[in-house]
């Protein structure tokens, strides 16, 4: 088992040895290789898909994270001006009921746009990394087979060349050939079927994006109109004074009679002497000697 796995290691290194080597030598040149204009347009056409495609999954999914973090602010502002309006004020049921319809609608736009436009756009982008992967695959294989190509020629212009390793090599060259030409083909007919469904894809996508955002606004501005008319009809209860105000009894006037100072200490002298005895109101008359 081991040995079996360490030889189609080594095969596998080999492999991209010769398939590195033989890109060099392309690169440098030195050895001619296998173009197809059409495959290439087809190839360009697909790049330019896959990067559009990247940068639409990438934007919507930010826009449905930011209308998720707007139902959250939308829904926090409105509990917050259900608990302040208060209950004696003309509409504060009509608030309610409204609130709740406008986090509904929230709500339906979030998973009108999750299940109808981002489930779609992941599996129309899901594509891209297998077609991906084949035509990675199609380039080796033509890597392949121009390698064996190049390895028949070299033995076709050899006069002391070994016939049966001549005759081996171009076995090689026609299974690489086939290989090539085989993954080539279903290319040829896969990329431009790619290329041309983005058209009903984004057709189909963005309808359903505006449709659901069609229908949420105007949902929403029927909500905000009664809202407004909720507000107007307040403000008109304020002008006009009718408003029910609780109200409260005036304070009792605070009276300005004489404080009496009293004192329970035995001992303090400034306790109000009995009715009768000299106090400090006859220190004048002591003073002109009335008192004699």
């Amino acid at each position: 088992m081991a040995d079996t796995k360490g030889g189609n290691l080594s095969r596998l290194v080999l492999k991209q040895a010769g398939r590195a080597k033989e890109k060099i030598l392309q690169n440098l040149g030195k050895a001619d290789k296998t173009t197809d204009e059409i495959f290439e347009e087809h190839l360009q056409n697909f790049n330019t898909q896959q990067v559009n495609a990247t940068r639409l999954h990438k934007d919507i999914n930010n826009y449905l994270r930011c209308i998720r973090a707007m139902q959250t602010a939308s829904k926090n502002l409105m509990e917050t001006l259900s608990d302040i309006y208060e209950k004696e004020w003309v509409g504060q049921d009509m608030l309610y009921v409204q609130a709740q319809n406008n986090e509904m609608l929230w709500a339906d736009l979030a998973h009108k746009l999750s299940d109808q436009v981002v489930i779609p756009l992941n599996t129309y982008q899901a594509q891209f990394p297998e077609m991906r992967k084949k035509i990675d695959k199609r380039g080796r294989k033509l890597i392949d087979f121009d390698a064996e190509r190049h390895a028949v020629q070299q033995m076709q212009n050899n006069p002391n060349r070994n016939e049966a390793k001549f005759i081996k090599a171009k076995e090689q060259m026609e299974n690489a050939k086939r290989t090539y030409e085989v993954l080539n083909s279903e290319l040829h007919d896969e990329l431009p079927a790619l290329h041309d469904s983005r058209i009903l894809f984004l057709v189909t996508n963005m309808q359903t994006l505006f449709a659901a955002e069609e229908c949420f606004h105007s949902e929403t501005a029927k909500v905000y109109s009664e809202l407004e008319g909720v507000v107007d009809k307040l403000a008109k209860e304020v002008q006009k004074g009718t408003l029910p105000r609780k109200t409260f009894p005036k304070p009792q006037p605070i009276t300005n009679a004489n404080p009496v100072i009293t004192n329970s200490s035995p001992n303090s002298t400034l306790a109000s002497p009995p009715k009768g005895e000299w106090t400090s109101s006859d220190e004048g008359k002591t003073n002109g000697f009335d008192k004699f």
